[in-house]
This record gives C-alpha cells, sequence and structure tokens, in this order.
C-alpha cells in the first residue's frame, strides 16, 4: 500500500469502529463493511476509502501488527496499520492522538520484523505457516505467504455473449479507466486501480463480469463444447457458470447446482444480465439430493468446485485465515470427497469431470483428488496442461503432475488447485 497523506481523525475513528466489528465477526469483512458504511452515511468516499484500507491492512497484517503494538485492540491494530502498513509518520496522526500514544507509535516502529517468530512475521496461524513449510518447504512457503498478502488486482471476464476483450478494454478506455488484456485467460482484462464497476454502463448491459482470471481457467479446463449437457455442481455465486454459458455459446443444457436459495436468487440477476438462455439453476438439498441422483450418467462435462478454507484467496478476504482451524479442514475435505463423489456419478462414459478449490493446502487438493480417484477406477486423470494447451492457454510453472496449480506469486491469480479426469467408455 502506498505511502498516504494526513488523514481526519474522523474517518480514523470509524476505521477503529468498523475494525471492531469486523475482528470478531464470523461473516466477511466485505459484508461487514459494506453493512457498517449503509449504518454510516456520513462517509464521504475519501472516508470509506480510509476506513476500507485501514480495516484491510490491519486483518492482512494482524499477528505481525499485534506484535508490535502489544495488543490487538482495534485502536492499537489501527494505529499499526498506519504507521507500518499505510507507512503515516507521527505528524500525520497526531491530530488524532490519545495520551500515551506518540510513545505508542514509536515502539509501534521501532519493532524489528526480522525478530519475530516466521508464522508472526508472515502474519500467519501457526498451524497454516507449519503446512505450508511441511508442504512447499522454507523458500516455498515464504514466497506463498508473502503474496498472499498482497492486494488482488480486479480482473474481469468479458462476455463474449455481448463483447471481445478487445470492446471491454475499449469502453472503458472510453470512461477514464485503463486496462489491459490478463496474461493466460482469453477474455480476461486486468483493470488499473479500484474503480467502482457496478454502475459502468459495460456492467449494466452484461458485457463483463468481475472474476479472477484463475477462476476464468477453470471454465477453459471443463472445456464445455456447444450442445453439451454441463453441470456447475457448486454453483455459488454462479461466476464460473457463467463463464461455462459464455463458451457454450449459450447452447445446449447448463444446471447451476446450489444447496443455496439466496446465492441462486443473486445469480439469477447475473444471469438476465448476462443474455445466456441456456442456465437451469436448481437448489437442491445436498450432493445427495433425489434430482440429482435421477440425473445419474447423463452429463458431458461437470465441474466441482468444491466448499473449502478459501487460503488461496486472503488477498481478497483476509479474515478466512483467522476463522479456519484444523478441524474445519478435515471436516471440508471429507465433505469435498462426498461431494466428489456424487458429481462423479452424474458423468456419462467418456464424460470430464474438474475437482477444484480455491484452497494452497494438499489437504482439500491433491489427496481429496487421489483418494476420489482410488475409490472411483472407472475415471482417469487428464493433463491438464495438455488441455489448457489445446486451447491455446500456456501457464507456466502450474503444473503439479497432471492437475494445474495457480499461484498468486507465480501467475498473479488468486490460489487455486484443479484436476481433470475422464470417464471411460
Amino acid at each position: 500500500m502506498k505511502p498516504a497523506g494526513t488523514i481526519t481523525g474522523f474517518a480514523f475513528e470509524h476505521a477503529v469502529r468498523a475494525l471492531a466489528q469486523v475482528l470478531p465477526a464470523g461473516a466477511a469483512a466485505d459484508r461487514v463493511l459494506s453493512t457498517y458504511f449503509r449504518a454510516n452515511p456520513n462517509l464521504g468516499s475519501a472516508d470509506r476509502s480510509v476506513v476500507a484500507e485501514t480495516v484491510y491492512a490491519a486483518l492482512r497484517n494482524r499477528r505481525s501488527l499485534a506484535a508490535c503494538a502489544g495488543s490487538e485492540f482495534p485502536r492499537d491494530l489501527a494505529l499499526a496499520a498506519l504507521v507500518r502498513v499505510r507507512g503515516l509518520n507521527l505528524k500525520q496522526c497526531a491530530h488524532f492522538l490519545r495520551d500515551g500514544e506518540s510513545e505508542l507509535l514509536g515502539r509501534i516502529k521501532a519493532v524489528a520484523l526480522d525478530a519475530l517468530p516466521e508464522p508472526v512475521r508472515h502474519d500467519l496461524p501457526d498451524w497454516v505457516w507449519q503446512r505450508l513449510v511441511d508442504e512447499r518447504g522454507q523458500q516455498g512457503a515464504v514466497e506463498l505467504a508473502r503474496a498472499l498478502k498482497g492486494i488482488a488486482p480486479l480482473t474481469l471476464r468479458a462476455n463474449s455473449i455481448k463483447a471481445t476483450r478487445e470492446d471491454v478494454i475499449a469502453g472503458l478506455a472510453a470512461t477514464g479507466l485503463a486496462a489491459h488484456a490478463s496474461p493466460f485467460s482469453p477474455h480476461g482484462v486486468v483493470v488499473e486501480g479500484k474503480p467502482a464497476l457496478q454502475r459502468h454502463p459495460m456492467f449494466l448491459s452484461g458485457a463483463f463480469e468481475v472474476q479472477d482470471e484463475g477462476s476464468q481457467l477453470l471454465a477453459e479446463l471443463l472445456a464445455p463444447r456447444r450442445g453439451e449437457m454441463v453441470a456447475d455442481f457448486c454453483a455459488g455465486a454462479g461466476g464460473k457458470t457463467l463463464a461455462l454459458g459464455a463458451l457454450m455459446r449459450s447452447t445446449g443444457r447448463l444446471y447451476a447446482f446450489d444447496v443455496s436459495a439466496a446465492r441462486l436468487a443473486k445469480f439469477k440477476l447475473r444471469q438476465a444480465r448476462s443474455g445466456l438462455s441456456n442456465v437451469h439453476p436448481l437448489r437442491i438439498e445436498s450432493e445427495n439430493d433425489i434430482r440429482v441422483k435421477r440425473l445419474a450418467g447423463k452429463f458431458d462435462r461437470v465441474l466441482v468446485d468444491a466448499p473449502c478454507s478459501g487460503l488461496g484467496t486472503l488477498r481478497r478476504n483476509p479474515e478466512l485465515k483467522w476463522r479456519q482451524m484444523p478441524a474445519d479442514v478435515e471436516q471440508l475435505a471429507a465433505k469435498q470427497f462426498a461431494i466428489l463423489v456424487a458429481a462423479g456419478r452424474l458423468v456419462k462414459p467418456g464424460g470430464r469431470l474438474v475437482y477444484a478449490t480455491c484452497s494452497v493446502l494438499a489437504e482439500e487438493n491433491a489427496r481429496v483428488a487421489a483418494r476420489f480417484l482410488a475409490a472411483t477406477p472407472d475415471f482417469q486423470p487428464v493433463c491438464a496442461a495438455d488441455v489448457l494447451q489445446s486451447r491455446g492457454i500456456s501457464i507456466p510453472d502450474a503444473a503439479a503432475g497432471d492437475a494445474l496449480e495457480l499461484l498468486p506469486q507465480r501467475h498473479g491469480t488468486d490460489g487455486f488447485y484443479a484436476m481433470a479426469m475422464e470417464r471411460g467408455r
């Protein structure tokens, strides 16, 4: 984060209050902040920016800031974030400091990060840090941890039903927004800065959707064809469903399964904007819903972007690392296997199944895929690099055996794992 100029005491006090709500919350930080901003309409855009940047800086760097400040009180964390992350000096903060806080800022600035234990220095829970070291080695863990503390770029997917990538880049430029093609996805667009796009004419017309490049590449790995029967088994907010529908050119039949009626209701608004007519959202009770079982063996392609720890998305959702525990990952891995088995039953002979997560832990990734392959010998892995190469996509250093692994420090994407498998004829 670039050093900032003097901020107002009004904005800082709101940053402290917002952080106090975010720290203990079970909900996503962006939702808590959205609720906070609606409840405080007197905050201007500059003030909201200060609040959001301070809150996210505190979440990303929570352990090291707490070590510097000597506490996890929201005000102390917010002050530490201003000094250690945002680069403010004592003079820029003096007008809103309380008694004794000048000395606190001095102590915060004086702490040498290199003297802190590695998990604290890299702002990860001890157990996450140890897993990364065990799985990737010391240097690999350091590189990934540093990348996960970064800020994700704003990436869009041009909706090829309505616009080309070049159309989207030109349309953004016409409204003063700089953007360029993403390096790997044929439909990806990276926007400079963090402009609000919800009211942009091209967004409202359905010409693009906000979607990480890694998420776009999962759709390319499934590689649906026109006229096929395809399922997005854990559709969630529907971003990958829309990407699949565009690749199918709105032909065939595309099911969006999810257990959440609320998520599917929001997805229907995105679907209407997209112009796709081949998508059929369907709420299910679980992976073993009777309506799912009735469709066994009927699908050409099935995508399972399974519920996971989300540890590959910490640049966007830094609060996740403080909410997850080892027992949660163990439970998730069991759930992921159950979902994958149920989804596999949908695939017809010769069809393709893609298992994916936005986790960086082997327990949720390679081990789940290996367990599934051992339990269902009629499925065989397909080399992800070969599939993507056949679609004109080459991604350096992304091969994890037959699987695909995307990492922020290598590819600029969120952390993703994906294994493509095909059912024998």
